[in-house]
């Protein structure tokens, strides 16, 4: 008897990134403010520690708090970390430290990176350093552009500060991204293998009997493995639906378009696609469609209507 070798699972890079863009309060922006002129700002709480970087809320009290005070650009590593390989997006291009620094005047310590050319044997809890700024300033954490070592203690006193400067910041705009591998695993590896010859595959529940698509390799209900395989659609109904009225970036689809929920016949759970070939004010719950592939595709590019009397109610409310 000849073993039937099993498909490996298929993996891929994936990214998922997007700007996070959000207003800043009175203290953030008088913080932010701050760094690009060269000050650093903590915030003074009721009970007379100085918070740096500063926050709103007393995290003892939750009370509102506004008390701005200016520390120093100097203070003392409290604990470090060793990076030995810099990423994309870090602040320095070569091996450095994570550090939390206590600036002083401060009773908190602020994240950042410790450039240290001498390498992991020269960095230490305790060891003071002071901040480095970017030649170029325009209010973000990034205007410190790392610490760096200081032989000399300093330690002044906080000092009370009106937090008001000329063209405060306002808001800022942070790029957030996220880099790793996907691994889709058995049951998801045979999903995308069979649409890739465009036919659309399940797996049966032995216990439910439910059909699962895409595959979960599991069934969520009964908590059992799912072997057998079962070929669904391609036609299906809408059973829920959105209309999109925000352009993506780097998606070339004109809005408003429609997203939906698709139950594709023979399949107990719902997927979702885009909805084409009919304006988007008429699509509906119930309304059977079908894939529209483009020429090398391995996915199909969007559902269009069959022609078909709608579905009826009852055909699909299970599956909302």
């Amino acid at each position: 008897m000849t073993a039937v070798p099993t498909p490996e699972a298929l993996r891929a890079p994936l990214v998922v990134e997007f700007p996070f863009t959000r207003s800043l309060g009175p203290v953030q922006s008088a913080f932010l403010t701050g760094l690009r002129e060269r000050t650093v700002l903590g915030v003074r709480t009721a009970d007379g520690k100085v918070l740096v970087p500063p926050v709103e809320y007393d995290p003892v009290t939750a009370e509102e708090i506004h008390d701005l005070v200016e520390v120093a650009t100097t203070g003392t590593v409290t604990t470090w970390a060793w990076n030995t390989a810099a990423r994309r997006g870090q602040p320095l291009d070569r091996p450095f430290a994570w550090v939390l620094v206590r600036l002083d005047g401060a009773d908190t310590a602020l994240l950042h990176a410790l450039d240290a050319p001498g390498g992991p044997d020269t960095v230490r809890t305790g060891m003071r350093v002071r901040v480095r700024w970017a030649p170029h300033r325009t209010g973000s954490i990034t205007d410190i552009a790392c610490f760096e070592p200081h032989d000399g203690l300093d330690d002044p006193q906080p000092r009370p500060h009106t937090g008001r400067f000329t063209d405060p910041v306002t808001g800022i705009v942070a790029p957030a991204r996220l880099d790793y591998t996907y691994a889709p695993g058995r049951a998801q590896s045979a999903y995308l293998n069979a649409l890739a010859g465009r036919r659309t595959v399940g797996e049966r529940c032995p216990s439910c009997h439910k059909v699962y698509v895409p595959p979960r390799g599991a069934c969520p209900t009964c908590g059992v493995a799912t072997t057998e395989q079962v070929e669904v659609g391609p036609r299906g109904t809408v059973t829920t639906y959105c209309i999109v009225n925000i352009k993506a970036k780097n998606l070339d689809i004109e809005v408003p378009y429609v997203y939906a929920h698709i139950a594709l016949d023979g399949a107990d759970l719902a997927l979702h696609g885009r909805i084409g070939g009919i304006p988007y004010d008429q699509v509906r719950m119930g309304l059977r469609v079908e894939p529209v592939w483009t020429e090398g595709a391995r996915h199909p590019d969007h559902y269009r209507p069959t022609g078909e009397p709608d579905a009826d109610y009852d055909t699909y409310k299970e599956l909302l």
